[in-house]
């Protein structure tokens, strides 16, 4: 049941999705209106312009689809498992997120655009750290599959089945989580532009922080 979840995955999860947002906002923003913290609309996008768009357009938007599996692929090889467990070294897979970040405002500042490679890379891993937990799907790089989630539930209410609060907090902090972060990472490239990607940079080092020291207090324990 989720009723077991630890409270670290809910501060952790809400964190991660403001994360998203913000870089997602920023990406909206800066990187030709393209998203990169999902990919429904980059595969659109690519299947869309098979037809008319110029061959570097397609090789950019494929460029991302592929950073953004390929970030999910270094998580999946580092975790070995789909299930959130304390124990497991999410510190240092949050740790390259950041340095991703960090490469990416490098990169944007210089007017190198493949630096939007390295931001999609940091939301794949992202997103491939928090799978599944007693069975609920935790995603924080997006939010269909939460809203889907979200009017299931209702239906199931409605039919006058059990309402899971816990479930409920839990999707709603994603959702509030990656809206918020999306006002922050607006507000944070009209101010900062490209530096601002140093901000989400600094929330993924200090939530490894916090995570290694809430691991080695519970190991002591």
């Amino acid at each position: 049941m989720i009723s077991k979840l630890p409270r670290w995955v809910e501060y952790g999860t809400f964190l991660l999705a403001l994360n998203a947002g913000f870089i997602n906002a920023v990406g909206l923003l800066g990187f030709k209106h393209q998203s990169v913290s999902h990919l429904s609309g980059t595969a659109t996008l690519l299947g869309t312009g098979a037809m008319s768009a110029g061959f570097n357009d397609l090789l950019y938007l494929f460029g991302v689809l592929f950073s953004f599996v390929m970030g999910a692929a270094i998580s999946g090889y580092f975790l070995r498992g789909e299930a959130l467990k304390l124990g497991r070294n999410y510190s240092a897979l949050l740790c390259l997120e950041a340095t991703f970040l960090c490469g990416a405002s490098y990169l944007l500042i210089g007017d190198f655009s493949y630096g939007i490679y390295l931001a999609s890379a940091a939301c794949g891993l992202q997103n491939a750290l928090a799978t599944t937990y007693s069975g609920a799907v935790v995603r924080t790089t997006h939010v269909t599959g939460i809203f889907t989630d979200l009017g299931i539930m209702l239906g199931a209410v409605l039919r006058g089945g059990p309402f899971d609060k816990r479930r409920a907090l839990l999707f709603s902090l994603i959702v509030l989580g990656f809206i918020l972060g999306g006002t922050l990472g607006a507000l944070g490239f009209a101010n900062l532009a490209f530096y601002s990607l140093l901000i989400p940079a600094g929330v993924c080092l200090f939530l490894a922080l916090f995570y290694s020291v809430y691991k080695a207090k519970h190991k002591a324990v």
